[in-house]
């Protein structure tokens, strides 16, 4: 049995503020000066931090059913102690406490997870772990389930009746987090004010499964006792003791790859969790109730994440929502101090100023182009409709010549290799990048462009294949050719031949794009040889391809990201069929 002043550490919480041993003071370094902020445009907001310090603790918070979630909290200080007064809330449900060290350096920098510097601006932040997570105590039953949803819902309402709170509260998050951010939504928090959320899936299945086909991410967090240890101990427990208990306790949480690889049809049942968790755990599930709250929701994504298509869909399906996408990876933001755009949200919705951001488009975006490097000299549009105004969907043919635009019929084949590799290192989870691999494969290419030529939007695969094989995984790239040979991947897509049947999607998407319901009734293998119609949509994207260079498209049969490969793949032969007879083309999203 514990002793009383260890029970008194064990059950503190929500009884208290906060449970700590001591307080950190931390000095914030602040260099911006104030230059009319309020009312500012993007890309300028910056005003004067009114704060040099802040003081952090950290405390278990138990929720109703008792289980104990750890939470970092920085609030703004005076003198070494707390400022006084009452302050809106912004609040993250994290994986750990611990402050991650992308905030500091690398292209995240000054991004999403340097949002605790706002302290300095008048915001108390908070990091919660999730359950079975972190520092946290409890088990981890799936992966952005409705036990987290529920846990957001109290936690939220307990910040905003905190006496340092005045009751406006905003939650962010990316990748995981922002997920995360968005199922809070979801259970519709009175005291939840406004939502940032990157990178994150709205329909899981439509992330994780592009096409029926599991690639490029990994299955979620699954740690030892040992790696748990590692993380810095809330307050209180300088020993590790309680930090070790919970490490124990995120043993018995359920194995995600077990769970993912269990459920191929989106209608999968998993007896992990015991819910058909596709549906479960997709943030687009909750549709209704997130339109429902009318929270605003700022959207934010990279034109080289595999989950743009994601932010895009959350944008079409909840009124009001902004998005905001730039050349970037996985929850990167080079070239962008998105945590000043972070900033101006937050103050509009959570402080009342206005910081001109309500006046704006809804979406603002950035077109790389053949030229360009990552992050540097974006140049920013904006728009109130994706795709934007003036792109036209053009279809354009894949010749039997091999000539991108040519209507010459013929089958094209190649015969599938599952030890194709990226000729360079294209990254890992997440961060994993497309790549073009010199003989896999075949590529149809056009000519020299003549000018300029802008690709905004979804491009759409529509081909007609044929296998030698029951079933098979087939992948197509978008790519730009430069005068020198070289191939950069413009986006991509991806669908298994046997989940090919096309159903109305049942959340809205951009018009003309197909949907795939992939249910276990909707497997359909083919008999070696036939032709079978496989019509796709890429992820969508928007680029610009110099005059001089040439588009290309190349379809393959194999990903070396795939984690799911088909058990007799290698070897396996697809031809691409063309002709009036059996057609294959590409629709390019163009601007005139």
């Amino acid at each position: 049995m514990p002793t009383p002043r260890r029970r008194k550490l064990l059950l503190g919480g929500l009884a208290v503020v906060g449970l700590v041993a001591a307080v950190l003071v931390t000095t914030l370094t602040i260099s911006r000066q104030d230059d009319g902020a309020p009312g500012a445009s993007f890309g300028s907001y910056r005003p004067q931090a009114r704060f040099t310090e802040r003081v952090t603790e950290s405390f278990y918070l138990p929720m109703r059913d008792g289980t104990r979630l750890a939470v970092r909290l920085d609030r703004p200080a005076t003198g070494g102690r707390p400022a006084q007064g009452r302050f809106p809330v912004l609040w993250q449900h994290n994986l750990s406490i611990d402050v991650s060290p992308e905030a500091v350096t690398g292209p995240a920098a000054n991004g999403i997870q340097a949002i605790p510097s706002l302290t300095g601006h008048g915001y108390v932040v908070a990091q919660v772990a999730r359950r079975g997570n972190g520092q946290s105590f409890g088990v981890r039953r799936g992966y952005n389930d409705r036990l987290e949803a529920s846990d957001a819902y109290q936690i939220t309402e307990w910040l905003a009746a905190q006496p340092w709170s005045d009751g406006n509260v905003g939650v962010y998050g990316c990748s995981n987090t922002g997920d995360a951010a968005m199922h809070a939504l979801s259970v519709r928090p009175p005291h939840l004010k406004a939502v940032l959320a990157g990178c994150f899936s709205w329909d899981k299945y439509d992330a994780w499964r592009v096409g029926g086909i599991s690639a490029q991410w990994g299955f979620g967090p699954s740690r030892t006792v040992e790696q748990d240890l590692a993380n810095k101990p809330v307050d209180g427990d300088p020993d590790k003791t309680m930090l070790r208990e919970a490490a124990i306790e995120h043993q018995s949480s359920t194995v995600l790859a077990d769970m993912w690889r269990g459920m191929p049809f989106r209608d999968s049942w998993s007896p992990q969790v015991a819910s058909r968790f596709w549906s479960e755990g997709s943030v687009g599930t909750y549709a209704d109730q997130i339109r429902a709250a009318n929270v605003p929701v700022y959207v934010i994504g990279g034109w080289r994440d595999e989950l743009r298509g994601q932010g895009i869909a959350a944008l079409l399906n909840v009124p009001g929502s902004r998005l905001l996408v730039g050349p970037w990876k996985h929850c990167e933001n080079a070239g962008l101090q998105l945590v000043e755009e972070a900033h101006r949200f937050f103050d509009q919705h959570l402080k009342g100023i206005d910081t001109g951001i309500g006046g704006e488009p809804r979406i603002r975006y950035a077109t790389p182009d053949s030229d360009a490097t990552d992050g540097a000299d974006l140049h920013w549009r904006t728009s109130d409709t994706w795709p934007p105004a003036g792109i036209t969907a053009t279809t354009t043919a894949l010749g039997g010549d091999g000539i991108l635009g040519s209507d010459a019929a013929g089958a094209r084949g190649f015969t599938v290799s599952t030890k194709a590799t990226c000729p360079a290192n294209a990254g890992s989870g997440p961060f994993a990048q497309p790549c073009f691999i010199p003989g896999s494969g075949v590529s149809w290419a056009g000519e020299p462009l003549a000018g300029d030529t802008e690709l905004t939007g979804t491009p759409v695969a529509d081909l007609t294949v044929r296998v030698d094989r029951s079933d098979a995984h087939v992948f197509a790239y978008l790519e730009d050719v430069g005068p020198d040979g070289s191939v950069r991947v413009i986006t991509e897509g991806r669908l298994q031949v046997s989940l090919r049947a096309e159903h109305p999607a049942p959340y809205a998407l951009p018009e003309g794009v197909p949907w795939h319901r992939a249910y276990a009734q909707d497997a359909a293998p083919v008999a070696p040889g036939e032709t079978a119609r496989l019509r796709f949509a890429m992820l969508p994207t928007s680029y610009l391809v110099r005059a001089g260079h040439r588009i290309q498209v190349t379809v393959r049969g194999y990903d070396p990201r795939e984690t799911g490969v088909l058990p007799d793949a290698e070897g396996s032969r697809i031809e691409v069929l063309s002709g009036q007879a059996t057609p294959s083309s590409i629709v390019l999203p163009r601007r005139p």
